[in-house]
């Protein structure tokens, strides 16, 4: 697989916002700082410029580079079996309130798009049962949309060229390229006097009076900070123990209907409630209509072989659309907390200087800009009835017991992966092209890996809690089982709440 390949659709013939047009100036300071430059993050920066505010968004790559430009995109408030399991877990007016939220987030989203004029295609989207086990999931969820107002209707015919047991429609939903968005913000944002600094990873936070924002380009100051970095990098309120770090994969492709040999690509937004997911949904990408095929989430860090995921997602659309290409490869990761709601506001013993959001399930079109109004919202003393609902939720058996079993799986994962390395001798070779391996050298436990025909021997101990790194072959990179860490194969962080690299190992 290329490098081209390893990269989102959205990312072709994309070019990145300008990333020389601001600087960063060690000592500055403004009233809010906002780490991450994703939906989220760009969205509460413009927000807050438009009420006044002067803002600086600091980015640890470029914008749009982790979970904004890795998403399927699907700006959608029909949430696979999200409100579902989210009244399970706390109660039908907290669904209502998560979905009432969702609503007003792809409301300003729309519209805000179609002020720029950036291109959405409008499209209905579908939960569908591709096994008739899928059914009665498929009849909970449609109550609870029901329940939360969503206008769903039940049907039995889509444009799918395989079999079904029952699908939910929602009509009228939308689709775009999120790098797209991620420009229209970016442009907006300085224009109203916000900078926004790429290559500025943070690596710490002082709730102080001004808050105290540590990079390894220095540090600026501001009198609010919010933290849209996917998962909070600060250990304060322990959400990295709160929430499951969760990888899936996305391929595109192109399909040759115009020789007949395969179906045409579905022009609904299509995801499957069944267990391994399936998502299917057109792109119209450099002027022509691409498939694109998704599923296959996991745990990050804790699947021996990711890249068996991407070849099953190949097989699978191989089968269904006949004669399909593979152009383009990736996997993207999500946050999921043990309640099913984000959590979203200020962090505890910040003295509500410190903001964060986090854990938006896989659904973070809506949820991103849900968030970034709520945020807005708290900073400037207003009052959103439903955020205040999401704020004040209860804690139900159901989810303590959820969030102990996650805790006792990523104690496992920690356990056995340090008794793995122990017992594992490195071999005396290299390892093959775009493999890795973990094992005793020395005494302590090392990564070494082949990419693109460099061999590379890393600390295998997450510099986050000292978790045992796991080769992901999918994506060439070291990833951790315990909170979702990742580092490329030199060891460089790639995302996670870790804040520092692997140590390099001669």
């Amino acid at each position: 697989m290329t490098t081209t390949e390893r990269k989102a659709l959205w990312f072709e013939d994309r070019q990145p916002i300008d990333s020389e047009a601001d600087e960063f100036i060690p000592g500055s300071a403004y009233d809010a700082v906002i780490v991450g430059a994703g939906l989220t993050g760009l969205t509460t920066a413009l927000m807050l410029a438009r009420a006044g505010l002067s803002v600086a968004v600091l980015e640890a790559r470029f914008a749009g580079a982790v979970a904004t430009g890795n998403t399927t995109a699907k700006l959608s408030l029909l949430h696979s079996s999200a409100l579902s399991e989210i009244r399970a877990h706390t109660s039908v007016s907290v669904a209502q309130a998560y979905m009432e939220g969702n609503r007003q987030g792809q409301a300003w989203l729309l519209d805000y798009l179609s002020e720029r004029g950036v291109a959405v295609q409008r499209r209905d989207a579908f939960t569908y049962a591709a096994t008739p086990d899928g059914v009665s999931s498929l009849d909970t969820e449609f109550e609870a949309c029901t329940d939360a107002g969503l206008d769903v209707t039940r049907v039995m015919e889509t444009e799918l060229p395989f079999e079904i047991y029952g699908a939910i429609k929602l009509a009228d939903q939308a689709q775009f390229n999120p790098l797209d968005v991620v420009a229209a913000l970016a442009k907006d944002v300085r224009s109203l006097g916000g900078v926004i600094i790429e290559q500025a990873r943070v690596q710490s936070v002082d709730a102080g009076e001004p808050v105290s924002v540590v990079t390894r380009r220095g540090t600026v100051y501001a009198t609010r900070v919010i933290l849209a970095t996917g998962i909070p990098m600060l250990d304060r309120g322990l959400y990295f123990a709160k929430l499951t770090a969760m990888r899936s994969y996305a391929l595109a492709f192109r399909v040759p209907t115009e020789t007949g040999t395969a179906p045409a690509i579905p022009q609904g937004m299509y995801l499957s409630i069944d267990t391994p997911s399936r998502s299917v949904r057109s792109a119209p990408v450099a002027g022509e209509n691409r498939l694109l095929v998704g599923g296959n989430g996991h745990v990050v860090g804790r699947d021996s072989n990711t890249m068996d995921n991407v070849r099953d997602i190949e097989r699978w659309t191989a089968e269904h659309f006949p004669g399909a290409i593979r152009t383009h490869s990736w996997s993207a990761q999500d946050y999921r907390s043990a309640n099913r709601i984000p959590f979203v506001g200020w962090m505890p013993r910040s003295h509500h200087r410190v903001f964060i959001a986090t854990g938006y399930n896989k659904w973070g079109m809506t949820n991103s800009v849900a968030a970034a109004l709520s945020l807005t919202a708290e900073i400037l003393s207003d009052s959103l009835p439903w955020a205040e609902t999401l704020h004040h939720r209860v804690t139900r058996p159901r989810s303590m017991a959820s969030g102990i079993a996650a805790g006792a799986e990523v104690g496992g994962a920690f356990t056995s992966g340090w008794t793995q390395a122990e017992l594992t001798k490195l071999p005396d070779t290299a390892p093959e092209e775009g493999t890795g391996v973990v094992g005793q050298q020395g005494l302590k436990p090392t990564a070494v890996s082949t990419v693109d025909g460099v061999t590379c021997a890393v600390s295998a101990i997450c510099t986050h809690m000292g978790g045992i790194v796991t080769w992901n072959s999918a994506e060439r990179s070291w990833d951790c089982p315990l909170h979702g860490s990742r580092f490329d194969a030199d060891g460089r962080l790639l995302e996670g709440p870790a804040t520092d690299d692997l140590d390099q190992i001669e």
